[in-house]
């Protein structure tokens, strides 16, 4: 799944090698008119040093914004906010090179139409904030520097939709590219998935699937020998149709796939369709307090003893039950074993889930035992 000339991983190079085709156009235009009108000039060297200023800068600027390497946007970001200095420098030069009479005729500044590549480069680079921000450095310079507000509205206005469009150009192509990244991994992790299980059914699968139904038919210990094949095969198959949990670009991990990793045939796992997206560390630490929690049911109540698991996505953070249908927790047994020094449900389940910053609960009686995890995205943001 690709896009027609489309560069994933640098979605930006249109914009870049557009802004520099721009710069140079404007520096030719801004160039010419202070040469063609350098008579006019208070400080003709003054003028003539502005231009080279000029010239080097585009050059020196545009050599790195045109660069691909790994750390280029970082360092294009650093470059755009020393653009917009070296842009106001450039126009603070205005009264010091042209004559009262340029000033009080409204001439343009020093720079001229070239002023707004800064204000693109900072939009490119960062995005709506970026373009906004800059443009409102040079509008400030523009009537600073010429101490008319109304002639240079029009300008100030033409500069801050310069730098919402590109801005807002820029961070449309960011996100069209990371979701492309993310359908071309999926598409090669099933298409991984699918040779795999192809192997793996013509082997693994048929073997514990063997194992099982010889150890049912055998009984006694190659029973329960048949029960861990079955167990595995079955953990092995939703391993295999619904993969791992990928860590993506921002260090988030889908929850949902993560648990049902967990499902085997005593064990039913139910999340939402769609992925629930957190911090891979808390995705990590969530999936073995589940784990826990099962193991505790496969302990205590029986290896057999069926096990449900329950993913609700509330919004603003997740929920996780874990229900059994055991005899329940005799009552004052869990501050028993934590002051006999046994502290699996304390360390293992409530302290991983109090160090997340959330809350887990324990419902139990005759019934059955159910814990519930309850944990705010805005707690891990």
């Amino acid at each position: 799944m690709t896009i027609p000339g489309a560069d994933v991983e640098h979605p930006l190079e249109p914009l870049w090698r557009g802004l520099m085709v721009y710069r140079a156009l404007t520096l030719v235009s801004a160039a010419a008119g202070v040469l063609l009108s350098l008579d006019e000039y208070a400080s003709r060297a003054g003028a003539v040093a502005v231009v080279v200023v000029m010239v080097a800068w585009t050059a020196g600027a545009g050599y790195v914004y045109l660069r691909r390497p790994a750390a280029a946007d970082a360092r294009r970001g650093r470059l755009a906010v020393l653009d917009v200095v070296v842009t106001f420098a450039v126009m603070a030069t205005t009264p010091l090179v042209q004559t009262p009479e340029q000033l009080a005729a409204d001439a343009p500044v020093m720079g001229s139409i070239w002023t707004s590549g800064a204000v693109l480069a900072c939009a490119v680079a960062f995005g709506v904030p970026g373009g906004v921000a800059s443009a409102a450095v040079i509008s400030a310079a523009l009537v600073g520097f010429q101490a008319r507000l109304e002639t240079e509205l029009p300008d100030i206005q033409l500069l801050a939709l310069a730098g919402l469009t590109i801005g807002f150009a820029s961070t449309v192509l960011r996100r069209s590219a990371e979701r492309v990244r993310r359908a071309v991994a999926s598409e090669a992790a099933m298409a991984e998935r699918e040779r795999l299980a192809r192997a793996v059914h013509d082997g693994v699968l048929q073997v514990l699937g063997y194992v099982r139904r010889r150890g049912a038919e055998l009984g006694g210990s190659a029973g329960e020998l048949g029960t861990l094949a079955g167990e595995q095969e079955v953990a092995l198959r939703t391993l295999l149709t619904s993969g791992p949990a990928a860590v993506d670009a921002h260090g988030h991990r889908d929850l949902a796939a993560a648990l049902r990793t967990l499902a085997s045939s005593r064990v039913t796992v139910s999340t939402p369709a769609h992925p629930v997206e957190l911090p891979s560390p808390v995705v990590d630490e969530l999936v073995a307090v589940v784990g826990a929690a099962l193991a505790n049911v496969a302990l205590h109540v029986g290896p057999d003893a069926p096990a449900w698991v329950l993913l609700d996505d509330v919004g603003a953070g997740v929920e996780i039950s874990i229900r059994d249908e055991g005899p329940g927790i005799p009552e004052g047994r869990l501050a028993a074993a934590e002051a006999e020094g046994r502290l699996g449900v304390a360390r293992s389940m409530r302290g991983r889930v109090r160090d997340l910053g959330g809350t887990i609960t324990c419902d139990t009686g005759p019934g059955g035992t159910e814990w519930t995890i309850e944990l705010a995205r805005e707690d891990r943001a």
